[in-house]
């Protein structure tokens, strides 16, 4: 039997975007032992996904911080009885670990980002053909250990029953048509205008038998949200009232999710959830697309400068981040209504 120790402990897209991956190659080889290192909030992701898959949760704010939490995570690893690494982020911490494992004999594997396609990607503006997806990445790892796996996974709640009774502090039974809205991003070249953004929340809500629920973390973003959620009917926002596990309940039960490039994109395609989202200074192509989405769902404008970054930490070098601004409002209602058309269909 083999104990295979996969790492991953950020960002919560790239950690949402291994659930797929870990769930195949765990269902292909039952015989073997399947553990997921990653920050203990985003544990819930992996903690109903099989009986050989299991999470060591990191604790990287305080118990396992800096040196002496590394040496304290390492030295739990090293006695484990761990065969395999699979290296699925190749940081710092990752690195030290996979080199300890190494040194003692396992055999180890780590990702390749293809740091340098993306780069001439956005060099040179060559998008077409798509450069590999995160998940293939991911994939790769795994083939290299010895663990090739056909893609399986289809939906979180194939494991679990959808208990909706888990909701009933938020919303009543859903009726009509539910339109989740996430409008922030990490980083401001991934960020929808808010008062654009406004506008389309302001149109969806007044649209006859529809309920719009906001998604955000963060003392300021609860500040737009609650606004919205004052300004306009029919919006429900649950922000600070629901844990990892029942915020993925509720956007199971979505017909839609607007998402920006970030995690609720990938959350949204965890449960098969069509996702309209918006790209500013980043681009679908470079990998990092949500899971089983349409590409026509990508709402983006073609711009010489764009994609400028491969993650939109960037500040934007025209200043007036026109890859953003110069994107209607009315598109975006628009291509949430096709989708919703396309369900009734």
């Amino acid at each position: 039997m083999a104990k295979v120790l996969v790492i991953r402990l950020s960002s919560f897209g790239d950690v949402a975007m291994l659930v797929p991956v870990i769930f195949s190659v765990a269902s292909k080889y039952p015989q073997d032992r399947f553990s997921v290192m990653t920050r203990k909030a985003f544990s819930p992701l992996f903690e109903n996904l099989g009986f050989n898959i299991n999470v060591i949760p990191l604790d990287l704010g305080k118990k396992h911080k800096g040196i002496s939490g590394y040496f304290k995570v390492t030295e739990k690893i090293l006695s484990q009885g761990y065969t395999h690494i699979a290296d699925e982020h190749d940081v710092l911490r990752s690195k030290g670990i996979r080199y300890s494992m190494k040194i003692f004999g396992r055999k180890t594997a780590h990702i390749n980002k293809g740091r340098e396609e993306k780069q001439a990607a956005i060099d040179n503006k060559t998008l077409y053909p798509p450069l590999k997806h995160t998940i293939e990445r991911y994939q790769d790892v795994f083939d290299k250990l010895g663990f090739p796996a056909p893609m399986v996974f289809n939906n979180l709640f194939d494991f679990v029953p959808r208990n909706f009774s888990a909701l009933k502090s938020i919303t009543s039974e859903k009726k009509g048509r539910w339109i989740g809205i996430a409008p922030f991003s990490k980083h401001k070249g991934k960020i929808y205008p808010l008062e654009k953004m406004e506008k389309v929340v302001e149109a969806l809500s007044k649209e006859e038998n529809t309920t719009l629920f906001l998604f955000g973390s963060g003392k300021e973003e609860q500040k737009v949200l609650s606004l919205w959620g004052q300004k306009y009917p029919n919006i429900i926002n649950p922000i600070g009232k629901l844990n990892l596990s029942r915020e993925l309940l509720l956007i199971s039960y979505l017909d839609v999710m607007l998402s920006m490039d970030s995690a609720n994109m990938h959350l949204a395609s965890l449960v098969q959830v069509p996702v309209v989202s918006v790209w500013g200074a980043t681009h679908p192509s470079l990998g990092f697309y949500g899971f089983r989405q349409d590409p026509k769902n990508a709402i983006q404008i073609d711009l010489d400068c764009r994609p400028c970054s491969v993650f939109g930490d960037l500040p934007c070098q025209r200043v007036d981040y026109a890859c953003l601004n110069r994107i209607s409002e009315t598109s975006i209602v628009e291509q949430i209504h096709k989708v919703l058309e396309k369900k009734t269909e």
